[in-house]
């Protein structure tokens, strides 16, 4: 696979994470570089992480995980769009509820994002692709695309309150279940 073809794949798997990053960015009052950061790390390490997994462990790892992951992506993103939803019709703050960047927060989010990239990671075992490179530029791109949609929610958030909070919640459990039908299907 040529560059071009890997940015476009890393740009690819890199998307959902990109979506999640806009809700937050929705959910954080005032835009902060720290913040954008702390997502972009986030998201980048996870996708930079699962494909190496897939690498690794290959065919058997992944058959058992992707039997699951579209029920765990499904939840965690039902979980965190509904409670959007709600926040969102709260009168007094508006977006001033700033979800937590913890890790306790984040790791569920990035794993559910990151879920796709691990079958990726069993494809390039097979392909006997050079693994360094690749998770190296699929974490970057992650990483870039995940704090650009932390400032574009912040963008949005600051222009629309809560009805911004309100589609974000809806783009989330939109995901949600178009990762479980897929799922189902596959």
């Amino acid at each position: 696979m040529n560059i071009l073809g890997l940015f476009f794949l890393a740009a690819a798997l890199a998307m959902d994470a990109f979506a999640v990053a806009i809700c937050i960015g929705v959910t954080i009052p005032k835009f902060r570089i720290k913040n954008a950061v702390i997502v972009g790390l986030y998201f980048g390490l996870f996708q930079a992480a699962m494909p190496l997994i897939g690498y690794f462990v290959g065919d058997v790892f992944a058959e058992r995980i992707t039997f699951y992951d579209h029920w765990v992506v499904f939840v965690l993103l039902t979980f965190l769009g509904g409670k959007m939803i709600l926040g969102s019709f709260k009168k007094d703050e508006g977006l001033g509820r700033a979800m937590s960047l913890g890790f306790v927060a984040m790791v569920p989010l990035a794993f559910a994002t990151s879920i796709d990239a691990l079958a990726a990671g069993v494809s390039f075992a097979f392909s006997r692709i050079n693994i360094m490179p690749v998770i190296i530029l699929i974490g970057v791109v992650t990483f870039i695309l995940s704090a650009i949609g932390v400032k574009i929610g912040g963008i949005v958030g600051i222009r629309f309150k809560s009805k911004a909070e309100f589609a974000g919640g809806v783009v989330l459990i939109i995901l949600a279940v178009r990762a479980l039908v897929e799922g189902l299907i596959s």
